[in-house]
């Protein structure tokens, strides 16, 4: 047996209708096994909030947003039409995470087979430096988390626009109407809406136009009550008649450079003119006979979801059996192996270098995965991997969308914390980010999830920030849709939307299981595997401990990600918001 303490040096090569609920049962009796799996204390056992529609189906963590989306889709639009009207809802009744304020990422397939990925990631304005976080002290103040100064040239309108200029089919008009009239009119609170407001009231309450918006009274509205947002729906209506004109010139942008210069931020009206969206090479990789679509960087998630799959692929994991001790220690070392990888080696391509095609190679992967050992852990410490980047953090929203014709679009967005910066622009009605947080705003120091930044991720003018969002499509071995998945949490999003992968393609789960059963996540530093809480028997613990793994429990309310799914099989259309949060599937 090779020592524990090898080093692992990592070098490189140049509802409405006709929704009804879904029968989770599957042929396989691995599917029935794994189901059956799940512990008694396990909360989310009940898969019955997953739905079945013959056509199309839209799943976001919002029920608003999806009741919108999935009135698209009746109405005759393709699923990047949904997919645009469904993130600007989410803007208005999900503002911590729905945005026009921050960016995103999206991967698309259309009905007649093309592929994209879209990155309308934020960007560095053209004013920043590197150490513009550091204090007289020499380290990092909270200024990059709360405040103008955290935010990033915002990329949600325009990569919705360039999504829709490319590939939709109904007026952009149209599809940005029930937006603005859920701002206009308002709509009811429910207690996901008026908890994450109190939760951060006093951030929010720190910034005048962010109070009175969001803080009514003084106090966050409550369940029940009624809530508009005029100057947001003014907005919506300048990017409804003026595309991203509306947002990025005009009355719009003088709003945003004005509260800049209120509020001490850095975002000019020539960075705002200046930002446009990237259509990029998709990551695309292959497990077990299925093609899988995903992001390529400045996400990690593409590339990471890869190298796991790739070190995965050499193991039954089905004859383990899914969650066993075996199991679960294969799948840790796998990401914990993708996650050294991707905190030392990847950033925004446009200012660093990357060996793509490498790390994407079964070869690599066998190489990382030769380091495992039978029933032992590797600690983390013992992979050399030099300095390592952050994640963004957990303020995300993931929501996927088939259409009635084989087109598929994944989308994740975010304003990276809860309520991203806490600045609302005072007349327009809405949040900014603070994504600047996720660049090394101090070198070799650890993020709050412990993970160390590096150089590749320090702050340069116009660069876009690492992120861990995995807009994902799997294709069935027809090559059409099979699973639309993706999730929000920071770097959990990566582990989460892996195990929705293997959930489905090695364990024949329907979408209810899939998404309701627990989860585990590992990102290599800091060297602790997380689980939640009540999904793993004492017994596996126990044998995961005497294995050498430090072990947390993170409860059982979403710490490890939210992932609403769509599953296309035999014939029908399944989909599921994750029961974690609130959310709604939704389907014709």
């Amino acid at each position: 047996m090779r020592s524990s303490s090898v080093a692992i040096v990592l070098s490189f090569c140049t509802v409405a209708g006709c929704s009804r609920p879904a029968a989770d049962a599957v042929p396989s009796s691995q599917s029935a096994t794994a189901t059956s799996a799940l512990p008694v204390s396990w909360p989310y056992r009940d898969t019955t909030r997953a739905v079945t529609a013959a056509h199309g189906m839209v799943a976001t963590d919002a029920p608003l947003a999806t009741h919108v989306g999935a009135a698209v889709l009746r109405d005759g639009g393709n699923a990047v039409d949904a997919a645009v009207a469904t993130a600007f809802a989410l803007a208005v009744v999900y503002p911590g995470a729905g945005n026009i304020g921050g960016g995103g990422f999206l991967v698309v397939h259309t009905a007649d087979g093309r592929e994209g990925a879209l990155d309308f990631r934020e960007t560095a304005p053209a004013s920043a430096t590197r150490d513009m976080y550091l204090g007289a002290n020499g380290h990092a103040d909270d200024r990059s988390i709360t405040g103008a100064l955290s935010v990033g040239t915002p990329g949600s309108v325009m990569g919705l626009w360039q999504a829709h200029e490319r590939y939709g089919s109904l007026p952009w008009a149209q599809l940005l109407a029930p937006a603005i009239e859920l701002a206009e009119k308002g709509f009811v609170v429910d207690s996901d809406f008026s908890g994450s407001l109190h939760g951060d009231s006093a951030r929010l309450a720190r910034f005048p136009a962010s109070a009175a918006l969001f803080l009514p009274g003084g106090h966050a509205p409550a369940p029940g009550d009624r809530w508009s947002n005029p100057d947001l729906a003014t907005v919506l209506r300048r990017i409804s008649a003026d595309g991203p004109k509306g947002f990025y010139a005009g009355r719009t942008a003088e709003l945003i450079e004005a509260e800049m210069h209120r509020s001490g931020g850095k975002i000019s009206l020539a960075d705002l003119s200046g930002y446009r969206a990237k259509w990029r090479a998709q990551i695309e990789f292959t497990y077990r006979e299925h093609r899988v679509v995903s992001m390529p960087p400045p996400s990690s998630g593409g590339v990471t979801i890869a190298l796991v799959a790739h070190e995965l692929s050499r193991y039954d994991l089905r004859s383990a059996g899914w969650h066993s001790p075996e199991e679960l220690h294969l799948l840790t070392e796998a990401m914990r192996r993708g996650f050294a990888v991707r905190n030392n080696v990847l950033g925004d391509p446009d200012f660093v270098a990357m060996p793509i095609a490498r790390l994407l190679s079964q070869g690599y992967a066998d190489t990382l995965a030769s380091t495992i050992e039978k029933n032992r852990a590797t600690p983390s410490s013992s992979i050399n991997v030099g300095q390592n980047m952050q994640a963004e953090r957990k303020q995300t929203t993931h929501f996927s969308v088939v259409d009635g014709k084989g087109g598929a679009v994944a989308l994740t967005t975010t304003l990276n914390g809860d309520n991203g910066s806490a600045v609302v622009v005072a007349g327009a009605g809405f949040l900014l980010n603070d994504e600047m947080d996720d660049f090394a705003t101090e070198p070799g120091k650890p993020n709050m999830f412990g993970l160390v930044q590096g150089e590749a991720n320090a702050i340069a003018p116009g660069k876009r920030m690492l992120s861990s969002m995995s807009p994902t499509i799997v294709m069935g071995t027809d090559n059409t849709p099979l699973l639309v998945t993706g999730a929000q949490g920071g770097p959990t999003i990566i582990s989460t939307t892996f195990e929705m992968l293997s959930n489905v393609v090695d364990y024949d789960m329907g979408i209810g299981a899939a998404v309701s059963a627990p989860r585990t996540h590992h990102q290599h530093l800091p060297d602790t595997l997380y689980y939640e809480k009540g999904g793993i028997p004492e017994t596996t613990l126990t044998a995961l401990n005497a294995m050498g793994y430090p072990t947390k429990d993170v409860g059982a309310h979403g710490d490890l990600g939210f992932a609403a799914s769509i599953l296309r099989k035999g014939g029908v259309v399944q989909g599921m918001a994750d029961p974690r949060v609130h959310g709604l599937a939704e389907g014709y």
